[in-house]
């Protein structure tokens, strides 16, 4: 368990970098703690509150185990651990202070700790699950190499292991795409995108290729300009399309089209973050603050932190469970939009403004934990909401129970918001991190 210190005193209160920092202390501290009591291992719990069987150590192997999750919170570690590097890699510069690990060390342990939860193993029954953690471990390894460090080659053979599983998972039934699961009977954006992505981050263009142009021909819908959510073969034959969309599968396919870059991805590419505006957003709450003013004329955002009052739209969010790691899904990839100079202005600011706005809606929907409801340790930790468009105080009060997966959402979209050009500088083409 993390014990909460006060933010160092080089960070701009107000900023994002600050935000995101918080963010990441509330989830380390309240949901974060060692498997089985084990050195070198970490993983988060399931809620807060932990219920009463997680007070028995055996209580983590019999309480649920939510794989994806666990690989989203390795995603969030690296991005703390990106700016901390940021802000000069030095133990001062640490997310939660000097006396803690790093969090790049963090991501580490809990990558030992999903083998060990995971009956040692990394290999899943879901194949879009495993491609999380493929793409997580191989943004911690790129934090390896550019803290100048060496990577960890347990992160090399866990892809290696993976890449072969997602081979498996690509076949011509269907006509392409890449199964959801194992049982092999249906195919869909949540497994084709990411892995898509990871084919195309780790020199597999042609692999890669063939899944986003699989999604293209069968679950992009031209009307939406968004991808559906998947298709299986019906009792004659006939391809059934799952016509649901849901706002985290529009972010991989995002990622994986500017990964791949070609003029047709990348106009593809400003056609979803522009239906995702139009169709993936509400009205922002009243009276908080909104997106950030519109880039200037070298395609950058203002200073950190500076925002307008003027109206707004946020990012919908899909509730609790696996659908509250949805929308800060999609923040992480239209942030690399937001710093990707190849694509319109329009579409980079439009990008911006989505991240910021949903950010800030977070940020000031917040609620402090209350006294009474954790020990001492938790002083200071901070609950934000299921939705960015309503306040914690309505989706968590006091004595709820709260989900990792929620607060992994409103950390993701902090970072996405501290990574915005902006705050860190012109990012120009990053779309490999």
């Amino acid at each position: 368990m993390t014990r909460l210190d006060p933010a160092p005193a080089r960070q701009d209160p107000l900023g994002w970098d600050a935000r995101a920092n918080q963010a990441a202390q509330s989830v380390t501290a309240l949901f974060g703690r060692r498997l089985f009591f084990l050195p070198g291992t970490h993983l988060g719990a399931v809620q807060w509150p932990a219920p009463a069987w997680r007070k028995d150590p055996k209580g983590a192997l019999a309480g649920p185990w939510h794989y994806w999750w666990q690989a989203h919170y390795v995603d969030c570690l690296v991005d703390a651990g990106r700016r901390e590097l940021a802000n000069g890699g030095t133990p001062d510069a640490r997310f939660n202070g000097s006396g803690h690990p790093s969090a790049g060390r963090l991501a580490s342990r809990l990558v030992t700790g999903i083998r060990l939860r995971n009956a040692f193993t990394f290999v899943n029954s879901y194949y879009d699950d495993m491609a999380w953690l493929a793409l997580a471990t191989h943004r911690l390894d790129t934090l390896a190499e550019e803290a100048r460090r060496s990577g960890r080659r347990r992160n090399a053979r866990v892809r290696r292991s993976l890449t072969l599983q997602f081979e498996a998972a690509c076949t011509d039934d269907l006509d392409g795409g890449a199964f959801w699961s194992k049982k092999r009977d249906f195919k869909n954006t949540p497994a084709s995108a990411p892995i898509a992505l990871h084919f195309a981050r780790t020199g597999h263009p042609q692999k890669s290729r063939a899944l986003l142009d699989w999604l293209d021909a069968t679950l992009f819908d031209p009307d939406q300009g968004l991808y559906l959510d998947g298709a299986r073969l019906g009792p004659s034959g006939e391809v059934l399309v799952e016509r649901a969309v849901y706002t985290y599968n529009q972010g991989p396919v995002l990622g994986a089209l500017l990964e791949m870059g070609r003029e047709a991805d990348l106009d593809r590419a400003a056609v979803v973050v522009a239906a995702v505006d139009r169709l993936l957003t509400l009205p922002s709450p009243a009276g908080q603050p909104q997106a950030p003013s519109p880039m200037n004329t070298a395609g950058h955002l203002p200073a950190t932190g500076a925002m307008t009052s003027s109206g707004g739209r946020v990012l919908r969010c899909e509730g609790s469970g696996d659908g509250g790691l949805f929308t800060g899904i999609l923040c992480r990839y239209l942030a690399l939009a937001a710093a990707d100079s190849r694509l319109p202005a329009q579409t980079r600011t439009t990008a911006a403004r989505l991240v910021a706005g949903t950010a800030g809606a977070f940020w000031s929907g917040k609620r402090s934990v209350q006294a009474g409801e954790a020990a001492d340790s938790h002083r200071g930790a901070v609950i934000f909401s299921q939705h960015a468009a309503q306040p914690a105080d309505a989706t968590y009060p006091p004595g709820a129970a709260v989900e990792l997966s929620t607060q992994l959402q409103a950390w993701m979209a902090l970072e996405a918001a501290a990574a915005l050009p902006g705050n860190t500088g012109d990012a120009g083409n990053d779309a490999g991190n």
